[in-house]
């Protein structure tokens, strides 16, 4: 089965807990710390792959997961790491979050992204010693891993997209031109999923060939097969427009297919296009030229319209070369536009050791991306625990902050929002 978007949960493996441990030798009464360190979680990483064509593989698999970091150990022994989750993905696949934000975009074989990020693992009690802390009884806690909802939607990447109303001749068209075999028939909607297929030309150029699945007035709108399919045309360089020569009115044919593509999210209607008339083997030439002729009046200037017929081979040979060609354009045009270097737009950035203090009620928030982190590694009710957040509290000043702004003993200072932990002052 075709499956082109797909909605999945990446977990990310969570860092292991540091120890608390001292030594416990015989004729030795005061070991020293000898707690290990948790550790890490492993990361979840996609890599394109040529040898996937569908994301079938995620149609029950709604969540990836990977593995947790072990604890550490006695004899500052380090905890095993998690390991990472690699997942192969089609290439073309698109990886965005349910807000709309592009996280990655995997347009290569063998390119990678980590999606999600393992965490750290806590450090154990020996990692605290120093000359003024011989017996350090602290240990942190290991970070959680990320958690990230995404959407993975594959958007074929193809030289050329086939596109037209139902019954307009785009598979078999594909099937002359290719070794691809999309299913044929004399009834619509035959093609129920985009087929690809490589087209050598004059034995010097190869082009990727897309059949996008027939399109209906109202498509963009959910029409018929809706929009799932017009996502593929997005990255197609020309539009080769197949228009049945048979049809009653070709004008409004030809309307109705440039409609949809304009109405689309993204404004496809001015895509490289070259107009083809289909089936015309038998048709009456002066017939055929006046159809050309009205059909020149209503498309983009610039635009060939062209005569075909797949049956016996009519023009196809010219069609392919007019879109090698109109291929060739828009690679040079991409290329123009790429080497033209746009200034860098710098910008203030928080410094990540940055806090916030916000009273709410008789409660202190703080916020912060650095203090929160620590916060998350602290096993709060432990006195020795907290007793180190509040240390790191004095060293960034918030402390002295919250003693300016009034704090008063027993009032309650919370950590995060939403919350990760609490202190009584």
């Amino acid at each position: 089965m075709f499956v082109d978007k797909v909605s999945v949960t990446f977990r990310a493996g969570n860092g292991g807990d540091g120890l608390v441990s001292f030594r416990r030798e015989k004729f030795r009464e005061r070991g020293g710390p000898n707690g290990g360190d948790g550790g890490h979680g492993g990361h979840i990483i996609l890599r394109a792959s040529r040898n996937e064509n569908t994301l079938a593989a995620f149609r029950y698999r709604k969540e990836v997961r990977a593995e947790n970091g072990a604890n550490g150990m006695r004899q500052k022994k380090h905890g095993k790491s998690g390991a990472d989750t690699e997942v192969s993905v089609p290439v073309g696949t698109v990886i965005s979050s349910d807000p709309g934000q592009i996280l990655a975009d995997l347009s290569k074989d063998g390119e990678s992204v980590v999606i999600a990020k393992g965490g750290r693992g806590g450090y154990g009690n020996a990692h605290f010693v120093s000359s003024t802390r011989q017996a350090p009884q602290v240990a942190e806690l290991g970070d959680r891993g990320e958690v990230v909802k995404a959407t993975l939607e594959l958007k074929m990447i193809a030289d050329a997209g086939i596109i037209g109303l139902p019954n307009a001749g785009k598979s078999t068209l594909l099937s002359v031109i290719s070794n691809a075999k999309p299913e044929v028939a004399d009834y619509p909607f035959t093609t129920l999923h985009p087929n690809l297929g490589v087209v050598d030309i004059d034995q010097k150029i190869s082009l990727l060939f897309a059949d996008i699945p027939g399109l209906i007035e109202g498509a963009s709108k959910g029409k018929g097969l809706g929009d799932e399919f017009l996502r593929h045309v997005e990255r197609t360089s020309v539009l080769v427009h197949l228009i049945d020569a048979y049809k009653e009115d070709i004008k409004t044919a030809f309307k109705t297919i440039t409609q949809e593509l304009k109405d689309y999210s993204i404004d496809l209607s001015r895509r490289p296009q070259v107009v083809a008339l289909t089936k015309v083997e038998g048709f009456d030439k002066k017939a055929l030229d006046k159809i050309i002729s009205s059909l020149k009046k209503i498309v983009p200037r610039g635009t060939k319209v062209m005569a075909i017929s797949s049956a016996s081979g009519e023009g196809v040979r010219e069609l392919l070369r007019t879109v090698a060609a109109e291929v060739e354009k828009d690679h040079r045009h991409k290329a123009t536009q790429k080497l033209k270097q746009r200034l860098p737009v710098i910008g203030l950035r928080e410094d990540d050791r940055a806090w916030h203090i916000k009273k709410s009620g008789d409660r202190f928030v703080i916020s912060g991306k650095k203090i929160e982190q620590f916060a998350g590694r602290t096993r709060f009710g432990d006195f020795h625990a907290q007793q180190r957040l509040r240390d790191i509290m004095h060293k960034m000043g918030i402390t002295a902050e919250l003693n300016r702004r009034g704090i008063q003993p027993d009032q309650t200072v919370v950590i995060g929002d939403p919350p990760i932990g609490q202190l009584e002052w």
